[in-house]
């Protein structure tokens, strides 16, 4: 297996000092191009339409993490807290253009790996550093979407089986769900993943606002810190770091970018992702700001993350069943991305990868069937997967959140930064966006490791445990 990068990518990577980037024609006939190259495949990858692709950003980031901002705004208060969110939203919008942007400029580009690569200097190390990244980040992601899975169903059932009994259940569902080789066959999933999430959100909403009051909460039993009460800012007591952590849980909601480059690359016309990321971004400001705002009202002190934990027994049971199905849909989403860059990697050029073939489908199976299995393990074995993936996100999350994109846009425009107001007033936010990235890779990875500490400090789940893993 090679972790080199393709020769496509030396042959057409950007180079400002010989021709400058393509212009936009030049892009569409590039993209036009590669998909024409497809034709004569049995299996085809650039099919997406804007349409799908809007389905699968929606899978992605309609998830169970939008249930952990009542919490963050717990901890930061109503002012912070919202300021954060407008905040973040604002600058996903601003990188993930920009990000498209250089795509669209580098139309051999398929996933982070090759970004990485052209951003540095033509450097494999850059590669095999990106590389590292995106399997960590993503093997990692699907071992927490086991764990929770496990979550689920000892909540569901009351603890009916040994809770490594119900992650392998949730790991062979995903495996099977996994088999679908391209992302256009994933996004169809990804309808019903939004819904379930949906249901689980309104209903989530419906109960914290009828119910007498919440049930428990990172204080204790209601009414043990008093009754329910809302704040504007942090209370006595938060510390600068549990005020990090909750910014960082925030932001963090807000940076898929690891995968949209892969989804890009298998647009049938790329010029269209922003009518996607559009959709996206106004569907996140909604369900990102309104589910924390109730969740916030209703629990104040006693909201947990994810809030669903705060309510009582069988309203919890009910809203929180429904999770089910997004947090199986979302790991899907990862393996397919992870899956590919590894496939390639296996295969090369051969016929396998886009034939169908026994050799090129069981090679497929064993790289699906490998990263679950090892997620099943790292689920499993991590004591405090939160805490673990919190140092993730400061490590990863700040570079191909923001320090990516800020670099990138320097690539585009370097000689010409501060020709125009309007130019003008873009590079000074992507200074403010590489700004960001240095403040959560430095200040964040320290409150990251700062919360395992404390965590750790006190008992911590056991490996492979039959324990209730119960909200």
């Amino acid at each position: 297996m090679s972790l080199n990068a393709p020769p496509a990518l030396h042959r057409h990577g950007s180079d400002d000092s010989e021709k400058g980037y393509i212009d936009d024609k030049e892009a569409d006939d590039a993209f036009d191009a590669l998909a024409a190259e497809e034709e004569t495949h049995d299996i085809k990858l650039r099919t997406m339409s804007w349409q799908r692709c809007a389905l699968l950003l929606f899978g992605d980031q309609v998830c169970l993490a939008i249930m952990a901002q009542a919490w963050s705004i717990k901890v930061l208060g109503w002012v912070p807290g919202l300021i954060t969110t407008f905040l973040s939203g604002i600058l996903f919008w601003i990188t993930s253009y920009t990000m498209w942007k250089f795509i669209m400029k580098n139309p051999q580009v398929r996933d982070i790996c090759d970004i990485g690569y052209l951003l540095f200097g033509k450097s494999n190390t850059a590669y095999v550093a990106t590389a590292v990244m995106l399997l960590l980040n993503n093997i990692l992601l699907m071992g927490f979407h086991v764990l929770t899975g496990a979550k689920i169903l000892n909540t569901l059932s009351n603890h009916s089986m040994c809770s490594v009994g119900f992650a392998a259940i949730i790991a062979v569902i995903s495996i099977l769900l996994s088999l679908p080789r391209t992302l256009n066959h994933v996004s169809l999933m990804s309808i019903f993943s939004a819904a379930c999430m949906g249901i689980a959100i309104l209903l989530f909403m419906i109960f914290a606002g009828i119910e007498d009051h919440p049930a428990t909460g990172y204080g204790g039993d209601y009414p043990t810190v008093g009754l329910v009460r809302t704040y504007a800012f942090p209370q006595e007591g938060v510390t600068w770091v549990d005020c990090l952590n909750a910014v960082l849980n925030i932001t963090f909601l807000w940076v898929p970018q690891i995968l949209f480059p892969t989804f890009i690359s298998e647009m049938r016309q790329p010029r269209d992702f922003p009518k996607s990321l559009a959709a996206l971004a106004v569907a996140s400001f909604v369900l990102f700001t309104v589910p924390a705002i109730v969740g916030f009202r209703y629990l104040g002190q006693y909201a947990e993350a994810p809030a669903f934990g705060s309510l009582q027994e069988n309203y919890k049971k009910i809203s929180f069943g429904f999770v089910i199905v997004p947090t199986t849909v979302i790991g899907v989403i990862y393996a397919n991305v992870t899956g590919k860059f590894l496939y390639r990697s296996i295969m090369g050029k051969s016929r396998h990868q886009h034939s169908n073939t026994v050799l090129g489908w069981g090679a497929w199976g064993l790289v699906q069937f490998a990263i679950w299995a090892l997620a099943f393990v790292f689920g499993e074995v991590i004591p405090s997967m939160g805490d673990f993936l919190s140092l993730l996100g400061a490590a990863f999350d700040s570079q191909y959140g923001f320090l990516f994109w800020s670099i990138a846009y320097y690539h585009m425009y370097k000689n010409k930064l501060w020709t125009s107001p309007l130019r003008i007033a873009l590079t000074l936010i992507h200074i403010f966006v590489f700004a960001v990235g240095l403040f959560l890779l430095g200040p964040g990875l320290y409150a990251a490791v700062e919360a395992i500490i404390v965590d750790y400090s006190g008992s911590t789940r056991p490996a492979f445990t039959c324990k209730n893993l119960a909200l």
